[in-house]
């Protein structure tokens, strides 16, 4: 990784410090900056921590400029349309595709764990009905460490694998039980006959008074959401997850950490924001005056659904989730959903129109996995937690990557402090 031929230099105040460079396997070159503040007593500033790679990693590369993302070296596009998630979810946790005898019996250790234990349904009758699901699902994740003692030791590499294996089994079932909580329906138990995306439908839709049956291109539509939020490389919630286990929290700390931070809008919530922008335009008639806002710079109205912080050419997500979308619409219709009109005519609209080609302002997959989900019939409420478990394979992934680095430190950031120097204390009476 260290390159002896190549170092950084960095000067001020008549001196100068030599400083280690490495060279990734795809990427830029990065600074090592561990020894500048013991060696020249300064830190670097870099608020959000954009331009710091906090650690080196296998799983997961992006290369937004060329709209590249590889999972261990398997392009997204690929897995998304040959693959399906519990093989990805392998992929991400072992670092290489299963043989057929190693898929089985992943699957089945999965399988055998989608039940929650029974007291933790007292969990869920503790919210109020109106909780946002993503509230619940915190906290039913964070209590997840009083019931399961047997997988919280992070120092002990089989209770690790249990761990895993346990929240990529258990997190839809939570979700899909936040679902029915919101709405007052009753939980429906997982189906160990289901594959893991019919099995989530089933837990969400089903109901006692009558049968249910689970749509295959339904189910191929949401086992290639879960495929294409699975792991995004040291996003916020990933730093998260990363930053709470370098303390030594346990994993279900840990991954409801993670959690919350997807919770918010800047990161878990573009699907939801996308659909609210949708139902804010309410008709097609009214695209083209959104069209002239979206141009209009003094304008504050912004599309949502349309180009990506990482990717500045064209999300390699989009392409699969597009066709998911089409097959999903075709099957349910648009016609008795203005929403589903609006983003069909509006996705026609700015893939036509050379202001949005210029800017590179291409429909994302939030954009398009909101327009799934709504279709599905799933409220914009549901559509961070359907996220938050897609992500949990990945989040446990870089979570387990990081207990087993022997570099592993606890986070610590530092500051450019602009507060007051010391002062003296006034008596209250004097002030």
């Amino acid at each position: 990784m260290t390159d002896p031929a190549k170092t950084a230099t960095l000067s001020f105040d008549g001196k100068s410090f030599e400083l280690p460079m490495y060279s990734p396997t795809a990427g830029p070159d990065v600074v090592d900056i561990r020894k500048l503040y013991a060696d020249a007593g300064v830190f670097t500033y870099d608020p959000g921590f954009t331009s710091t790679a906090s650690c080196d990693s296998t799983i997961t590369y992006i290369d937004g400029g060329e709209g590249v993302l590889l999972h261990r070296g398997y392009p997204i596009d690929q897995l998304a349309s040959k693959s399906h998630y519990l093989e990805v979810c392998y992929l991400l946790l072992y670092g290489e595709l299963p043989t057929a005898a190693q898929l089985e019996d992943f699957e089945t250790r999965v399988t055998r764990h989608t039940m929650i234990h029974e007291q933790m349904h007292n969990f869920f009758r503790g919210f109020r009905r109106d909780a946002h699901p993503m509230a619940t699902m915190v906290g039913v994740v964070g209590a997840m460490s009083a019931f399961y003692h047997d997988s919280t030791d992070i120092n002990d590499p089989w209770q690790r694998e249990v761990a895993s294996i346990r929240l990529i089994a258990k997190m839809p079932t939570i979700a899909a039980m936040a679902y029915k909580y919101s709405i007052g329906q009753p939980f429906n138990y997982p189906r160990n006959d289901l594959d893991y995306a019919a099995n989530f439908l089933h837990m969400c839709f089903a109901v006692p008074a009558e049968k249910y049956e689970v749509n295959p291109i339904l189910s191929r539509a949401m086992d290639r959401i879960f495929i294409l939020h699975a792991d995004h490389e040291q996003n916020a919630s990933t730093s998260t997850v990363r930053l709470a286990s370098s303390s030594g929290a346990n994993p279900f700390a840990c991954i409801a950490a993670g959690i919350a931070c997807l919770w918010g809008p800047a990161h878990g919530g573009a699907n939801q924001a996308c659909l609210e922008m949708l139902k804010e335009i309410g008709s097609v008639d009214r695209i083209p005056e959104y069209i002239e806002r979206a141009k209009d710079k003094n304008d504050p109205f912004r599309l949502m659904g349309f180009g990506h912080r990482v990717y500045k050419n064209f999300d390699p997500r989009a392409k699969v989730m597009k066709q998911s979308a089409d097959e999903v619409l075709d099957l349910l219709g648009v016609d008795n959903n203005p929403l589903l009109q609006v983003a069909k005519e509006l996705e026609r609209i700015a893939l036509q129109d050379e202001y949005f080609a210029d800017k590179k302002l291409f429909p994302n997959v939030d954009f398009y996995s909101g327009i799934i989900l709504e279709a599905m019939g799933f409220p914009t409420s549901m559509f961070t937690p359907i996220f938050a478990l897609s992500r949990t394979v990945g989040w446990i992934s870089q979570w387990k990557e990081m207990i087993g680095d022997p570099q592993m430190k606890i986070g610590r950031p530092r500051q450019l402090y602009l507060g007051e120097t010391q002062r003296d204390y006034v008596n209250v009476e004097d002030r």
